[in-house]
This record gives structure tokens, sequence and C-alpha cells, in this order.
């Protein structure tokens, strides 16, 4: 009974132990949004030790993708294929990785066509929610370091072509700006046409010049380069390769220092897993400096 009574002590207290070096993640978290008349789900991770302390913890953005095909993609993906929170609790345990809050936000699964940009059409300002609503939201409810040089953002296909356009639609707001397999384009008559029928092409041409990274970096005066950190990701079986090869040409004619990576992969989460170590880690030593 005694070595019972041991036995049940230790297992108990290894118990606690692991349970102090694990996070939370809170996957359907509601927020109300004025902007976009309806309420918003995101999910958000909290690194172990987040209840326990007052210290503030430095914010990464994550967006999901728009697929791929037998996925549900949503707030939920990054922790459901992605693996997310059994990476952050193994990494940051460690050592390997900064202690972060990290916010996946839904870009309309479900309701609308998924889009983190201000629809054309007027009736989804996804990108005006997500910088007037959902970032002050998270920094008056969580305890988040709000300067520059702590705020990231990283996303994958949709949303890899959409961390870049908030980069610089918005420059005071991130230091580290990760793009993986990033649905990046030129302005693509019939593309956009399929997704906005009743859409005139004027209204699309004006509607896209914002979100066209291409004719951004084209027309860059080196003056005013953005000073964050880019990060620039995709699989060499990706159909998305060459555009992504294309924008790792121009910002290196145009002098725009990035880190870019084509490995081996496809545009799938088998590959967004493979690579979150280095863009994770790429993130985190930028937060440590």
């Amino acid at each position: 009974m005694k070595h019972f009574i041991i036995l049940l002590t230790f297992l108990l207290v290894a118990i606690s132990v692991q349970a102090q070096n694990l996070g939370e993640a809170f996957e359907e978290k509601t927020l109300h949004s004025t902007i976009l008349k309806m309420d918003r789900q995101y999910s958000i991770y909290l690194p172990a030790g987040y209840n326990s302390s007052d210290r503030s913890y430095p914010v990464l953005y994550l967006l999901h993708p728009a697929g791929p095909r037998n996925t549900i993609p949503d707030q939920r993906s990054w922790f459901y294929y992605g693996g997310l929170k059994k990476y952050l609790d193994s990494s940051i345990a460690n050592g390997d990785m900064e202690p972060m809050i990290v916010v996946t936000p839904d870009a309309n699964y479900g309701s609308k066509r998924i889009s983190y940009f201000n629809d054309p059409e007027g009736d989804f300002s996804f990108e005006d929610f997500f910088f007037k609503e959902l970032i002050p939201h998270i920094e008056e409810n969580y305890r988040c370091r709000t300067e520059k040089d702590s705020r990231a953002i990283a996303g994958a296909s949709l949303g890899g072509a959409a961390v870049l356009q908030y980069a610089l639609h918005q420059p005071d707001k991130f230091s580290v700006v990760c793009a993986l397999s990033g649905a990046v384009r030129k302005y693509d008559k019939q593309y956009l046409k399929g997704k906005f029928p009743n859409v005139s092409e004027k209204v699309l041409i004006d509607w896209y010049k914002p979100y066209d990274v291409y004719s951004y970096f084209e027309n860059l005066s080196t003056e005013k380069v953005n000073e964050a950190k880019w990060y620039i990701s995709c699989g060499d079986d990706d159909y998305l390769s060459p555009n992504n090869v294309m924008l790792h040409t121009l910002l290196k004619n145009k002098g725009v220092e990035h880190e870019f990576r084509i490995q081996n992969g496809a545009h799938d989460w088998s590959y967004w897993r493979n690579v979150m170590p280095e863009f994770m880690t790429f993130i985190s030593d930028s937060f440590r400096k």
C-alpha cells in the first residue's frame, strides 16, 4: 500500500508538472462586429503560465487558407489540421519558441465566400473588421504587447496573400510577415468575374488595385520599403509556385530583404505542417530581439 501511495503521488506530481507546460486553446471565441453586422468567431492560444502571471506576450495573427478540398477552412484549421497547439506547447516548453499568443480568425466559412478583403459588393468588409475591431478586441481583452515589434502575421494560401496585402496596407502594424503558398496574382478578369459575377469589370479593376501585390512592388521606390521581416514559402509541386517565384524575383530586383523557400510539397496541410517549425522560429527569433 505504501508503494502504491508513493507511485500515485509521483504520478500526480508528474501530471501537475506536465500541465504547467501546456498552453490553452479556445477554439470558438465570439466577437460581435458592428462593421460586418454579425458575430465573428476566432480561436486563441494562450501560452503556459498565462493565467499564473502578469506577463504580457507578443501576438501572432495566423490566417487560415480557403481550402484545400475535404477540409473545413475556419478559425480551427490551424489547430485541427496544422497541429498548432501541440507544436506550440512542445516548442515553448523546450525553450525553442518565445511564449506568444496566437489568434486565428474565421474568414467567413459557411456564410459567404471566404474572404479576408473588403468585398467589392460592399457588404463584407473583413479587412476593416480585422484592423478596426479584431485587433483592438484582442489587445483590450488579453495581455498583449501592442508595439509593432511584438506583432506578427502569417497565413497560408488565401491567408498567405492576405498577410502580404495587410502588411502593405498597414505598415505600422506588423514586424514579421510570413506568407505560405500565397495565392498572389495579377488582375485576372476570368478568375475575379467567377467570384463576383454581379460586379462590373470597371469596379473590379479599381477594387483590385490595392490587392495587387505585384504592382505595389513594381512601383515601389526604395525609400518606401516596409521594414518588416518578410518570409515567403511555397511547395515545388504547388500550382502557385510560379506566382511565388515571380514575387521573390520582384522583391529581389527591388532590393527588398526577405527569406524565400521553395521546398518539397504541394498545396496542402502536409506542406504547411512541415514548414511550421521554420516559419514559427523565424517569428519567434524576431520577437526575441
